[in-house]
């Protein structure tokens, strides 16, 4: 697959290339750079609660469909997007795309949209194309009702999202944010089993697993088991941090897609579920 990504701006998108992308892919992507990034975002205000009360930034969003000239087409159960003042991203359920973001109250502003050219066959283009259209035209309006968000450009094309479930504990491969972690493969990350009662995973330099229950908001963790490499200096500090929390009590607690854990000493350590 052709995994480039192209920046949408004033000048229009980049040439395609052509050796790698299906019929199909080009038929949902085209539309989006002819759609993106005409309009530069306006000036950013600090209120980000939408119409009804609900916080429209930090939050995960599930996107559920997008209806654009009467036609609705219903997203993947992987596509989402989380909308920041500054940055949104988010996944089409195929492509990830990136967008310059601007929160004004009830109004949001995406711009200077990027997004990759991967070929999905599960994906349909009609989707993604309308997507891209519908959130990067102009300016959107946006409303709340419990736990769903409408955003509606000025031509009353929708964007409909509902807040994403916190990840579980259990089964979810956490990628734990520490200071030296390398990226990709190489990012040390903690699963937690449920049946088997373990933690196990990779730290920053060596492999780990221990016994771990959960009761109460605590996580009780037993004497680590790790394998014997030695790495640069900052990456076995960040390890003897994390090798910190066990051997004892650490609390819990889980906000979408962010696990925080936190030691009886203070100690903190955040990481993200890897979907």
């Amino acid at each position: 697959m052709y995994k480039q990504k192209r920046k949408i701006g004033k000048s229009g998108p980049k040439p395609q290339r052509s050796m790698t992308l299906t019929v199909a892919a080009v038929a949902a992507l085209v539309p989006l750079a002819a759609a993106c990034g005409s309009e530069k975002a306006g000036d950013s205000g600090s209120d980000t609660v939408g119409a009804g009360g609900q916080r429209i930034t930090g939050v995960r969003w599930s996107i559920d469909s997008v209806t654009v000239d009467g036609a609705t087409h219903r997203a993947p159960d992987a596509a989402h997007v989380r909308i920041d003042d500054g940055e949104a991203a988010g996944s089409t359920g195929c492509n990830s795309f990136s967008a310059r973001a601007d929160v004004d109250g009830e109004r949001v502003r995406l711009s200077d949209a990027m997004f990759t050219e991967k070929a999905c066959a599960k994906t349909p283009a009609g989707f993604e194309k309308s997507l891209g259209r519908a959130l990067t035209t102009g300016s959107l309006t946006t409303k709340s009702e419990g736990e769903r968000v409408t955003l509606t450009t000025a031509d009353g094309d929708t964007v409909r999202l509902s807040r994403s479930e916190d990840a579980g504990l259990h089964g979810t491969k956490w990628a734990v944010d520490t200071p030296g972690h390398q990226g990709g493969e190489g990012r040390a990350h903690l699963t937690f089993d449920q049946e088997a009662k373990t933690v196990s995973g990779r730290l920053p330099c060596n492999r780990v697993n221990a016994k771990a229950t959960v009761s109460d908001g605590r996580i009780t963790l037993g004497t680590p088991s790790t394998t014997r490499m030695v790495c640069e200096g900052s990456l076995m500090d960040a390890e003897k941090r994390l090798l910190g929390l066990f051997d004892g009590k650490v609390a819990y607690r889980i906000d979408q897609e962010t696990l925080t854990l936190t030691s009886e000493d203070g100690t903190t350590v955040r990481a993200v579920a890897e979907r």
